[in-house]
């Protein structure tokens, strides 16, 4: 039994905390960040977070959600990352994901929108 609500979940992914929520990610999911890449399938999915929690290990990283939405099956997760390296060189991003979660309380799709400050 899960015990993460669908919220929870969602917020954890979108704070880059992907691992502890892998076991909440459907075996078909899918992932779409807008006008950058997708990833089909959890194995895909996972491989993609570990790549990516490999940058986050790599710099200073703050995270801040400005709003979650929710309905039974659906979340959106709107929030911010800045991401600050070795070198003390910053770079800002504004995102959204959009989560949809199936009968077992697991991930099916998410879409991103991630915009980088120029």
């Amino acid at each position: 039994m899960h015990t993460l609500k669908n919220e929870e979940v969602a917020a954890l992914f979108s704070t880059g905390k992907f691992a502890e929520v892998h076991d909440r990610i459907a075996d078909n999911a899918s992932w779409i960040v807008i006008e950058e890449n997708s990833f089909i399938g959890k194995d895909a999915i996972v491989q993609h977070c570990k790549q990516v929690a490999t940058y986050f290990d790599s710099v200073s990283c703050i995270f801040k959600i400005h709003r979650i939405i929710a309905n039974a099956k659906e979340v959106v997760v709107e929030g911010t990352a800045e991401f600050r390296n070795d070198k003390n060189e910053t770079s800002f991003i504004s995102a959204c994901d959009l989560y949809t979660f199936n009968d077992n309380k697991q991930i099916e799709s998410i879409r991103s929108y991630c915009i980088t400050r120029k």
